[in-house]
């Protein structure tokens, strides 16, 4: 699946993933390949995710929003 991290300012990431795990109002929760879709806010908490190829990258955010739609996960980060 195609993580898209963008900010006001730029693009953080983008390229294949294999699990990306969010901070939720409710707690945090994992997108993996073929999720079904969803929107949701973020709260302030760990954005991690696991390239394809590559060790797992943890981040830090304020809070957000996410969009989860055939396989493409597009986080809005503060």
């Amino acid at each position: 699946m195609i993580l898209r991290v963008i900010s006001a300012q730029s693009t953080i990431f983008e390229g294949e993933v294999k699990s990306v795990t969010l901070p939720g109002e409710k707690g945090s929760f994992m997108v993996l390949q073929n999720h079904a879709s969803i929107v949701s806010t973020l709260v302030k908490g760990k954005l991690s995710y696991q390239p394809v190829s590559g060790e797992e990258v943890e981040q830090v955010i304020d809070g957000g929003i996410v969009d989860v739609d055939n396989n493409v996960v597009s986080v809005c980060i503060f």
